[in-house]
C-alpha cells in the first residue's frame, strides 16, 4: 500500500509525544531549535513544507524500513505525482500507523541527530544547520526483530578489516575509514577493549538483523561473551562521507557473504584528535530478495 508523502509523514507522528529526552549537547539553544524544527516538520507533513524542497539538504536521502532509498529529487517527484511512499507497516501496530513512544534530540555544532522509536520501529533523522536553519540530510527507518542469517559467512574479514572499496578525499575521511576498519577488526577478534577505544560513550546501534538495540556497554559485553547480536563485519560495497565540522556522516552499502544487503548510516565525531563512532543504523534491503 502506498500513501502520499504528506500522509505518510503525518502518521509517523500521530498522537501525542510521550517523552522527550535531551542529552549530550554542545549548545542547549541549538538542541532546542533542532527539536522544534523536527517537530514542525513531522507533526503534520503539510504540502507546502515538502513541495518547496527547502526542508532538505541537496544530498538528502530517505530510507524506509524495507531498505528502499530515495534521494531528494526522487522524493519530491514522487510526492508531486501522487505516488507517495510505502507505509511503515512493519512497525508492529498492524495498521501502518506509527505512534511515537519516545524522541531524543542531540545537537553537535552543525549536526543534529533526532531519534524516535515505537515498538520495533527505530527512526534516525540527521539534520544539518545552515545559516541558522536546520535542514534534513538523512531519514532512515529500521525495524528490529528479524533473526540474523543462519550462516553469516566464513568469519574472515579481508573486507572491511584490511581493504575497502573507498578512496578517501581528505585526511579526515582517511582517519574515519581507518577507525571503521579498526572497529570491524575488533568485532572479528571479539576484542571489546579495542572496539571501545573507537566508540563514543553515547553509542547507539540498531539493525534489522537483531531483536534489540545496543548501547556501548551491551555491545562490549556481547563481544566479551563472543556474541555478535546480529551486528557483524559485513563486506563494504560502497560508501559516501559528508563532513560537518567535527562530525562525519558515513552512509554505506554492505553485503553479507550470505543474506540480504544492508543500507547503513553511521555518525562519527572527532574528539581529542580521534574519530569515534556514535550512531549506527542498519536497514536490510528487502527488495534484493526478489533478485535472487
Amino acid at each position: 500500500m502506498k500513501l502520499p508523502l504528506a500522509i505518510a509523514i503525518g502518521v509517523l507522528c500521530a498522537g501525542a509525544l510521550a517523552a522527550v529526552a535531551i542529552r549530550t549537547a554542545i549548545a542547549p539553544d541549538d538542541e532546542e531549535t533542532l527539536l522544534q524544527a523536527d517537530r514542525a516538520a513531522f507533526k503534520s507533513g503539510t504540502t507546502v513544507e515538502f513541495l518547496d524542497g527547502e526542508l532538505f539538504e541537496p544530498n538528502f536521502t530517505w530510507t524506509d524500513s524495507s531498505g528502499d532509498t530515495r534521494n531528494k529529487s526522487e522524493l519530491l517527484q514522487n510526492f508531486k505525482s501522487g505516488k507517495g511512499l510505502p507505509t511503515e507497516a512493519a512497525s508492529g501496530n498492524g495498521d501502518g500507523k506509527i505512534i511515537i513512544g519516545s524522541i531524543a534530540a542531540h545537537a553537535y555544532g552543525q549536526l543534529g541527530v533526532v531519534q524516535t522509536n515505537s515498538r520495533k520501529l527505530y527512526v534516525l533523522r540527521i539534520w544539518v544547520k545552515r545559516h541558522a536553519r536546520w535542514q534534513l540530510l538523512v531519514y532512515q527507518s529500521v525495524t528490529i526483530g528479524a533473526p540474523p542469517p543462519a550462516d553469516s559467512g566464513t568469519g574472515q574479514c579481508e573486507n572491511p578489516c584490511n581493504a575497502v572499496p573507498f578512496q578517501p578525499q581528505n585526511e579526515d575521511e582517511r582517519d574515519v575509514i581507518h577507525a571503521y576498519q579498526a572497529v570491524e577488526g575488533a568485532v572479528t577478534g571479539h576484542d571489546s577493549a579495542a572496539w571501545g577505544s573507537h566508540i563514543a560513550d553515547e553509542f547507539f546501534a540498531v539493525t534489522s538483523n537483531s531483536d534489540r538495540p545496543l548501547d556501548k556497554a551491551a555491545r562490549m559485553a556481547g563481544l566479551d561473551n563472543q556474541k555478535v547480536a546480529g551486528i557483524a563485519p559485513f563486506p563494504l560495497v560502497s560508501a559516501r562521507m559528508s563532513e560537518f565540522g567535527d562530525a562525519m556522516v558515513m552512509t554505506s552499502l554492505q553485503q553479507p557473504e550470505r543474506g540480504l544487503p544492508l543500507h547503513v548510516t553511521r555518525v562519527w565525531f572527532k574528539r581529542n584528535g580521534a574519530w569515534l563512532e556514535a550512531y549506527s543504523y542498519q536497514t536490510t534491503i528487502q527488495a534484493a530478495a526478489s533478485n535472487r
